[in-house]
């Protein structure tokens, strides 16, 4: 008698483990599930359509190993993958080029003035990774992430201002080649708004807004 409760003690012990080892393995389904529809949610829904465009024009200005990721979380914060968005100083489309910008880099590849359509979201893609590139083929940094967050904020406040903050931070004994911690942490002569923005511009793109596309392609 006492062996038949005895084994029916440990069937419904077993049982009770074995329920809650289901349990535990649903909390962590549901749990990993979860992030990834979340990143899925943070992106605009505008992003899916345009996915292909800008993996194409990525493949065909910086190879197959493109930050696929980088590129696509630059869009999300220029323009939210919106073609028609205009800024309040007078950037226009998905990548958020200004006027001046916009001629400058059709006359740079030779297209004509019907040629550069800035609410073109086709063109404003190719247009964004192109001049990424061009940036990124301008600027050393210690490895691929400072690389690129020198270009994007190249992208963000000009090139010119690159130049002078890596100069000054060299001078102050910082590392010129690392963005993070060193040369994002002097300003050359910017004014404070312009400097707390294009501080920013890089660290939100690679460290906020990147993982939500790494399922794209790579990342940084």
């Amino acid at each position: 008698m006492q062996n038949a409760i005895n084994k029916i003690v440990f069937s419904a012990s077993y049982l009770v483990m074995a329920l809650m080892g289901l349990f535990q393995g649903a909390i962590i389904i549901a749990a990993l599930t979860g992030g990834l529809s979340a990143h899925a949610q943070q992106m605009p829904s505008a992003a899916a359509r345009y996915r292909a465009d800008l993996v194409r024009a990525a493949h065909a200005q910086w190879g197959l190993d493109a930050p696929i990721a980088a590129l696509a979380a630059q869009v999300h914060q220029e323009s939210g993958w919106n073609p028609d968005a205009v800024s309040q100083v007078g950037a226009v489309g998905m990548a958020q080029f200004m006027p001046a910008t916009a001629t400058w880099w059709c006359q740079l590849n030779g297209l004509q003035a019907d040629q550069c359509q800035s609410r073109n979201p086709v063109w404003a893609l190719k247009a964004l990774v192109g001049y990424d590139k061009w940036l990124h083929d301008r600027v050393r940094g210690a490895d691929d992430r400072n690389r690129f967050a020198f270009a994007l904020s190249a992208y963000n406040g000009g090139l010119g201002w690159v130049i002078r903050d890596k100069a000054l931070a060299s001078s102050k004994g910082l590392d010129s080649l690392v963005w993070f911690g060193s040369v994002d942490q002097v300003n050359a002569g910017r004014t404070a708004a312009a400097w707390k923005e294009n501080r920013a511009y890089p660290k939100r793109i690679i460290q906020v807004l990147q993982p939500r596309y790494l399922s794209w392609g790579p990342g940084l």
